[in-house]
């Protein structure tokens, strides 16, 4: 990021990993004045932007006048070092369908992916995959300070089903006790991805995914007031790799989301009636939920709950 600077200077700026850099030297631009001699004495400045630790910008600029009788009142170069913003994500349950699609987006940004799962590293071979940092663990024993270290946000894509019990745990302590472990370390962002309210009758509504998705909500809009991020997708269509083999969703999610919203003038009646919507709810591409994480990761304007339609929103912005 290059920062604004006085006219007559001449800036040069370049990236690096290492905390301390040499100083470049920059070319010196000269401005000749036929009415008066004006001469610009040497500034130093130093500018902190949030950044990770060891991201920096160095910056070289120096300054010149030259009067008509040439002489030469040119000043030293000036150095400024300024810390550059970068993103850092964690996705919990970054090897899965969901996660793996999030882990692939950051990357195509430019943005730093560590993913922690169980399985860690995924079986497939794409480009992508050797530029994630795989961590195999459990979210339950993970050293958190370690894995948080110089994160900018969490993604949790932690869910599944089973027994009640077991729905309780995955869906929603294991997701409260993310959202708990980044917001004591410092972390600015959290992104639960969650599930569509489905209007179902209450008992389906206590059962522990969906009572277990609204507690890890709760637990994220709670500690995160202005900067949590919960998405609520209903069914995520996409080409999801399970044991070695190529499932694709997107031949029933793609054409079924078309159909929904081709004829949502004629359903939008129907959707009152008890459980309607796991019919008429619109299916959503992983890579729109992908895109949608992406958005709240690198614009701190986006928060709070997203539906279906607000997540295809925020990833028609991402991909404009």
């Amino acid at each position: 990021m290059a920062m604004p600077m006085t006219t007559a200077s001449s800036c040069c700026y370049s990236n690096s990993n290492s905390y301390f850099l040499q100083s470049l030297r920059g070319p010196r631009i000269s401005i000749s004045s036929a009415n008066s001699l004006l001469t610009l004495g040497r500034v130093a400045s130093h500018a902190k932007l949030l950044a990770r630790e060891n991201k920096r910008q160095h910056i070289q600029c120096n300054y010149s006048t030259e009067s008509s009788s040439g002489l030469d009142y040119s000043s030293a170069p000036i150095d400024v070092v300024a810390d550059v913003k970068t993103e850092k994500i964690i996705v919990l349950g970054g090897s899965g369908f969901v996660g793996s699609a999030i882990c692939k987006a950051a990357v195509a940004r430019g943005i730093e992916a560590v993913s922690l799962s169980r399985l860690g590293r995924p079986t497939y071979i794409d480009s992508w995959v050797d530029q994630v940092t795989w961590v195999a663990g459990d979210v339950f024993y993970a050293d958190w300070d370690g894995l948080l270290r110089g994160a900018t946000a969490v993604v949790s894509t932690l869910g599944g089903f089973g027994t009640n019990e077991q729905m309780e745990k995955i869906n929603g302590e294991a997701n409260v006790l993310a959202v708990d472990a980044a917001s004591k370390a410092g972390i600015p962002k959290f992104i639960l991805i969650s599930v569509h309210d489905y209007n179902l009758p209450s008992f389906l509504l206590n059962s522990g995914y969906f009572s277990g998705k609204r507690r890890a909500e709760t637990e994220v809009l709670s500690k995160y007031p202005n900067s949590g991020t919960v998405l609520r997708p209903g069914f995520i269509y996409g080409k999801r790799k399970v044991n070695g083999f190529e499932i694709p969703l997107d031949l029933i999610g793609q054409p079924l989301e078309k159909f929904l919203l081709a004829s949502e003038n004629f359903t939008r009646g129907l959707s009152s009636l008890p459980g309607s919507d796991l019919f008429l709810a619109p299916p959503v591409s992983v890579d729109d939920v992908a895109g949608a994480v992406i958005n709240a990761v690198t614009d701190d304007s986006v928060f709070g709950i997203f539906t279906i339609e607000q997540i295809k929103e925020a990833a028609a912005v991402v991909r404009s």
